[in-house]
């Protein structure tokens, strides 16, 4: 079975690194999984999903908040696949990491904080002199 870890362009979303590093920062994350396959694409996830045959979409939850959102699109996704074909599986995030946000992070890297300690060892970027 063949893994896929979408990476959404971000519909509205603030981007500190352009598409292709964040391809590599995950990339690099994910090395030692050959299974794994980074891709992107624009349009819907259930037509992504089909295009790739692929039958699961996998979603962390840090929180209740993310997993009320995460439902209204699995249930849309669902909604829109007239044949069910397509499930969305919920990953909790551990305890220790639950606080930690894309937007929590872009600031710590802005004004030059330790935010090694909440991403993977592949993302890294250079210190502002």
């Amino acid at each position: 079975m063949e893994n896929h870890h979408r990476h959404w362009k971000g519909f509205a979303e603030k981007n500190m690194f352009s598409l292709e590093q964040r391809k590599e920062f995950i990339r690099k994350t994910f090395e030692k999984f050959p299974n794994v396959e980074v891709d992107d694409f624009e349009g819907l996830t259930i037509d992504y999903c089909k295009s790739k045959n692929v039958n699961f979409i996998l979603r962390g939850l840090r929180n209740p908040a993310d997993f009320e959102f995460e439902k209204s699109i699995a249930q849309t996704n669902r909604a829109l696949t007239r044949e069910n074909t397509i499930e969305t599986i919920f990953l909790l995030t551990s305890s220790g990491k639950s606080y930690i946000s894309s937007s929590i992070v872009r600031e710590i890297i802005s004004y030059g904080g330790n935010y090694e300690i909440m991403v993977p060892d592949a993302v890294r970027v250079e210190k502002k002199i």
